[in-house]
């Protein structure tokens, strides 16, 4: 079994070759191909990675390279974990909005869309690339912002699936809360990419009871502190939204601390170094502790089960994924890309029935969706027209003076990465 990761010189990567390794039983992979163009970057992930396939008595093969094509060529799987312009872009995207009064983050508002713009078409292209080398290859989407990216793939027919750590991170939480396994939990997820909802906690499976009330009973204060949300809101709620909601339940708040410290990506930027100068050391044969701190927590976890149940049928039979909405959600189009809970097997993912959303979380959802069409649009045809609609649709935008000053600090900034600009 051949897999391969492009942006594999991530300083993500040491946390999917951990999980690789541990987790071969599950994914037995004989080949695994780690593409970047930045080679020193490479270099240092991919000492590591072997070193730790070596630790953990892994017999498969690492092989670094900055050639796609023959990366590509006769794998049974592709990741997508990269990122087009950089932490660099990260910064600008994190930063520019907050000049506008509205949230700056990478993967939502005006941030997010910048990120889209930059990297749906190079995605399509690895894509095609992907398609000429193996048409049965299974494209798996980490690459932000998920949902809209996912949704590229798809409408272009390539065989492709997003993945998000939200889901799993919430699944482990809980798990740990109420003192079970995590393959004893399984969520009613609901919504979109970074914009989801815990309807309900169930035990066993699909049909087992909804711990959910007793959980937020109990524990409503710890859950409440990790989303960085007041305890009485989830009480009013009754549900568990995702982290990412913050940005639009106290839109206000987010901007005023993201104007008083350093964005989150010269953070990253910092830790990278960090990382990047521990994987030199030939003596680590194991991820960092540190590495914990950069994000994608279980990622490793959620993509060695989905890749098992995509290519072999193994892995858990219930997994949340991107993937199309085919009236699952029926006040949404069939094509738009949903995050739910679905059966996955080689056939690709089956979303499962979900109960009636409350219009609470189905208009937002919504509105988002009708965004993340604009926002695709502006990413495969371009022009200030398109970029501004979709600025303007956004909820965390709305308003058509925020949306012009959003267009043109995004179109200046992002310049070198739009061929249209």
């Amino acid at each position: 079994m051949k897999l391969t990761v492009v942006g594999g010189g991530s300083t993500y990567t040491p946390e999917l070759i951990d999980g690789f390794a541990r987790l071969r039983d599950t994914l037995p992979v004989t080949e695994l191909v780690l593409v970047d163009p930045a080679a020193e970057r490479l270099d240092l992930v991919g000492g590591l990675a072997r070193r730790i396939f070596a630790r953990q008595g892994h017999p498969g093969r690492i092989v670094t390279t900055s050639d796609l094509d023959a990366a590509v060529d006769g794998a049974d799987a592709v990741l997508l974990q990269l990122r087009v312009g950089g932490q660099a872009a990260r910064e600008q995207d994190e930063t520019w909005p907050l000049e506008c009064g509205c949230v700056g983050q990478e993967t939502t508002g005006a941030g997010g869309l910048a990120k889209a713009l930059r990297t749906v078409p190079v995605v399509l292209d690895i894509a095609e690339r992907v398609r000429r080398a193996n048409p049965r290859a299974w494209i798996i989407d980490f690459t932000n912002p998920v949902g809209i990216v996912t949704r590229a793939l798809l409408q272009a027919g390539h065989r492709a699936v997003g993945l998000c750590n939200v889901a799993i991170g919430f699944q482990r939480k809980f798990a740990a809360l109420l003192d079970v396994s995590p393959s004893d939990v399984h969520l009613d997820h609901v919504g979109l990419n970074h914009l989801t909802w815990e309807t309900a906690v169930r035990l066993g499976g699909p049909e087992g009871d909804d711990v959910l009330p007793g959980l937020l009973a109990v524990h409503g204060d710890a859950i409440a502190a990790d989303l960085r949300l007041p305890r009485p809101v989830l009480d009013r709620l009754g549900v568990v939204p995702s982290y990412y909601l913050r940005y639009y339940y106290a839109h206000d708040e987010v901007v005023r601390e993201l104007r008083t410290k350093p964005s989150r990506a010269a953070e990253v930027a910092a830790m990278e170094r960090q990382l990047l100068e521990m994987y030199g050391d030939p003596a680590l044969d194991e991820k960092p502790e540190l590495l914990a701190k950069r994000g994608g927590a279980y990622y490793s976890e959620a993509a060695v089960d989905l890749a098992a149940a995509l290519l072999t049928g193994a892995g858990s039979p219930y997994q949340v994924v991107n993937t199309r909405n085919d009236g699952t959600l029926p006040f949404l189009p069939d094509d738009a890309v949903i995050e739910v809970q679905a059966a996955v097997g080689p056939k690709g993912p089956s979303p499962l029935p979900t109960a009636p959303v409350d219009p609470l979380y189905a208009g937002l959802t919504a509105n988002v969706t009708a965004y993340e069409d604009l926002a695709l649009e502006a990413a495969l045809r371009g022009g200030r027209d398109r970029v501004f609609r979709a600025l303007l649709a956004h909820p965390l935008v709305g308003q058509y003076a925020h949306a012009e000053q959003l267009t043109d600090r995004l179109i200046a900034h992002n310049r070198e990465h739009l061929a249209w600009a």
